[in-house]
């Protein structure tokens, strides 16, 4: 990132009122709204898709305040409901609700009538792989279908994709690729590396690790994914840059404690993020863990050790530890969301998404969730065989940017007189 604007957006993020306890944000000045099209698998209260459109529409606080600089003109919407939100959104704000992604971006035209594409395939029903139960929400497919817009109409406009890329490594890889061949910006991730951090503090870059952890709950992938992103937004700052990932395990019951007392990961590392990170209540982490956790051990190619600890039944945050030599105590912080309506960790993300499609630089490489997804199609993989998965595909190299993380604490959950808020978050990451 330029330096004077990543010293901008440091400097206008702390300056930045409150209101109602929630951060508001600020765009930079004299910044047109352009017009995107939203590319989305199912649009019920509270989803993905949801608190992310509804931020256009509605304001950082979804309350009729500012928001981002972008406007939605268009949706399309794979799996409608009889109360999806998006026929609240065309009626309220005159969004078109389009039948397929080519009028989504063309409007039935033979150009392009978006400035860019946001891609949120999270939530409805689909099918399940056979071999890793993950769900095969159809990211790609409707990757493809925008792609092939581009190439009818011999234009290119910045996409955004929410979470993992896909539920497979060649999946992803084709994304990255064909964007890469294409020249057109992609950007994807999750809200949790650009929330906050408790303690709100950094790792330099260039700096020494020897080992790290992050600990993580919820479902296997789904939340996998955000413990294993928050992790690499981390380690990725590390001397020499990201150069991939050798090897994946997933451990599961007793095997957990097995691997830590044969050395595979340290028990001080995974207090000092339990230290950061609120527990359900007091006791041996041992005892309360539920059968339904696992422990995913990743071998980087440069030899740094990482542990994702998905600790269900210990705790529901994000947080993160490291060991740096020379260094104590332990470098650690809760990488954390709001907790309740208006999700705003979503703002956090839609602020990356704002940069990308008026400046065409993706604020933090694709590269990162293209790691992530293929570290995290590998844990999945190691979990249904049993086995260690060896990756000598995943030689993913590139280098971090200053994008920056939220400063200061996740605020109280807002409320309003409007009947149906405040909305319960299906989506807290």
């Amino acid at each position: 990132m330029h330096p004077s604007r990543r010293m901008f957006l440091q400097s206008t993020l702390a300056a930045l009122p409150t209101m109602h306890g929630l951060s508001s944000f600020a765009a930079p000045p004299s910044r047109l709204k352009l017009p995107v099209a939203g590319i989305v698998t199912s649009m019920g209260n509270a989803t993905h898709g949801d608190v992310i459109f509804s931020k256009i529409t509605d304001g950082w606080l979804q309350d009729g305040g500012p928001g981002p600089d972008l406007s939605l003109l268009s949706l399309f919407v794979d799996q409608p409901q009889p109360q999806d939100r998006g026929f609240d959104l065309a009626k309220q704000h005159g969004v078109r609700l389009c039948r397929s992604i080519d009028e989504a971006l063309t409007l039935g035209g033979d150009k392009l009538v978006v400035s860019g594409v946001l891609i949120v395939g999270e939530h409805g029903q689909y099918e399940k792989t056979i071999d890793t139960q993950q769900v095969m929400y159809p990211r790609r497919a409707f990757f493809d279908a925008v792609v092939n817009t581009f190439r009818r109409v011999g234009q290119c406009v910045p996409v955004f994709n929410d979470k993992h890329l896909s539920y497979n490594w060649e999946n992803a890889k084709h994304m990255v690729d064909t964007a890469r061949a294409m020249k057109f910006p992609l950007l994807a991730g999750s809200s949790v590396p650009v929330s906050w951090r408790v303690p709100d503090v950094s790792l330099a870059r260039g700096c020494r690790l020897e080992e790290t952890l992050a600990i993580g709950y919820g479902g296997f992938e789904a939340y996998g994914f955000h413990a294993l992103e928050g992790l690499q937004a981390l380690v990725e700052m590390r001397r020499g840059g990201e150069t991939g990932v050798a090897r994946v395990e997933t451990v599961t019951g007793e095997r957990i404690w097995e691997t830590a007392r044969s050395g595979r990961w340290s028990r001080d590392l995974f207090e000092a993020a339990l230290n950061v990170a609120p527990r359900y209540k007091p006791g041996d982490p041992e005892k309360l863990l539920r059968p339904n956790s696992a422990w995913y051990l990743i071998e980087y190619r440069d030899g740094l050790r990482a542990t994702i600890a998905m600790a269900n039944g210990v705790t529901d945050k994000f947080a993160f530890a490291a060991r740096q030599p020379g260094v104590r105590p332990h470098f650690a912080t809760q990488l954390a969301t709001q907790d309740g309506f208006p999700t705003a960790h979503f703002a956090n993300q839609l602020r990356a998404i704002d940069e990308i499609i008026h400046t065409g630089v993706a604020p933090y490489p694709v590269e990162r969730t293209l790691l992530t997804t293929g570290v995290l199609h590998s844990a999945m993989l190691s979990l249904a065989e049993g086995r260690p998965i060896e990756t000598p595909y995943l030689d993913v190299r590139y280098e971090p940017t200053d994008w920056p993380h939220t400063p200061g604490k996740p605020p109280l959950p807002v409320r309003s007189d409007k009947g149906s808020i405040p909305r319960q978050s299906k989506s807290k990451s």
